[in-house]
């Protein structure tokens, strides 16, 4: 018996795909009914879609579910994009606390109030967060999540519904909501470690900022930004000039006492704009005097390098035995709008991890840690893989 299985139905009727799918599921870790079962639903209409959900969640027989809307699922070693199917991946997790939640908001007299929080134990090891961005506050949340839930990593995605807002259906516990978000802890005697993958290659130089304001950089090393920008991208090579003028990012160094910063060293933030005027860039998070930032670019190919490269040093740390199962979100901007295929994420994570039982979907926005702090990201394919602890290994 393996402990992780995923299934994928594709077609329009959602009740029968959500069977399918769960079927398949669930029968590689049967005898006994999953501990946790994630659903995944893709459809034009968001009553079928909350249907199809809640009834994965009655035949599975799970213990916990959670689940979502989304644009496009994955399972079977596949990514289905803009079609109407079901994903439904399955866990057996005996002696694991799963903790499930649902998150909203009510107004306080200066601020927004995050209800549902669970209560925290010290042996919880991971957080699966969905979120409706419409009606969550999802991006100060994850920034806050960081102090509120002292360090715990958070996995998960922001879901998106057929017909924009008011249509997102967010699904745990058997239950549907159309509001907030929900997840699960994960605790005790779970062996679950995170995967994120921003796909960016820096260009030009490390700079320290050295005029800024919330999130406009006005100088870089002294220069204004723009002239530095332009001083930048005119050496590049045709191929990344185009790279840049496509879809310019910005990495902001995570360490900045490390004495080199390359790939991998940055949180990626997109650039938003720019005023010739004043020399400013506009940026899509605070940076402040004195950081380190390296312009960067994204395509097809550094996307699936930096993948594979993140891949193998995870299977090379030791921390794990075999992997075993692994939740996937990856950005609706990646699968065919960025590769050849839907099915790259899902098949570069089953050959860099060596394993089945993938389950996951496109989001419209990732959530996962970066250098131990919890972020939402772009463009990213952010994973939870699940193992066994290897005797004597940190679990950190």
């Amino acid at each position: 018996m393996t402990r992780f299985g995923d299934g994928l139905a594709v077609g329009p009727d959602l009740l029968h795909a959500a069977e399918s799918a769960v079927e398949q599921a669930v029968t590689s870790v049967h005898p006994a009914p999953p501990d946790l079962l994630c659903v995944f639903v893709s459809g034009d209409d968001p009553d079928h879609v909350e249907s199809a959900g809640r009834h994965a969640a009655e035949v599975s027989g799970a213990r916990t579910t959670l689940g979502c809307s989304a644009s496009g699922v994955i399972g079977g070693n596949r990514g289905v994009e803009m079609t109407s199917a079901v994903s439904a991946w399955a866990a057996a997790l005996p002696g694991v606390r799963i903790t499930p939640f649902h998150l909203e908001t009510v107004r306080g007299e200066e601020a927004l109030i995050v209800t549902g929080i669970p209560e925290r134990h010290d042996d919880d090891a991971v957080g699966v967060l969905l979120a409706d961005p419409y009606t969550f506050p999802i991006d100060a949340f994850v920034e806050r999540s960081n102090q509120v839930l002292g360090g715990l990593p958070l996995i998960g995605g922001i879901a998106t519904g057929p017909r924009g807002e008011g249509s997102t259906r967010l699904f745990v516990e058997g239950r549907a909501v159309g509001n907030g978000a929900v997840g699960v802890l994960l605790g005790g005697p779970v062996a679950a470690r995170t995967v994120v993958s921003q796909g960016c290659r820096p260009i030009g130089p490390p700079m320290v900022v050295t005029g800024a304001d919330d999130n406009v950089l006005y100088e870089l090393a002294g220069t204004p930004a723009v002239s530095k920008l332009e001083e930048i991208v005119s050496a590049l090579p045709p191929t990344d000039q185009a790279l840049a003028a496509e879809g310019l990012q910005i990495g902001i160094a995570i360490d900045e006492y490390a004495e080199q910063h390359e790939r991998g060293d940055f949180l990626i933030r997109g650039v938003a704009g720019m005023d010739e005027t004043s020399g400013a860039l506009v940026v899509g998070d605070v940076v402040s005097v004195g950081r380190t930032v390296r312009f960067q670019v994204r395509d097809a190919a550094t996307a699936e390098e930096d993948l594979t490269e993140l891949l193998a040093r995870f299977q090379e740390d030791g921390t794990f035995g075999p992997v075993e199962g692994a939740l996937l979100f990856s950005c609706n901007g990646r699968g065919s709008n960025l590769f050849p295929s839907a099915d790259h994420d899902v098949l570069a994570v089953r050959k860099g991890l060596q394993t089945t039982g993938i389950g996951g979907f496109f989001a419209a926005g990732e959530i996962g840690p970066v250098a131990g702090r919890n972020h939402i990201h772009g463009f990213t394919a952010s994973i939870l893989a699940f193992g066994r602890q290897r005797e004597g290994a940190d679990p950190s």
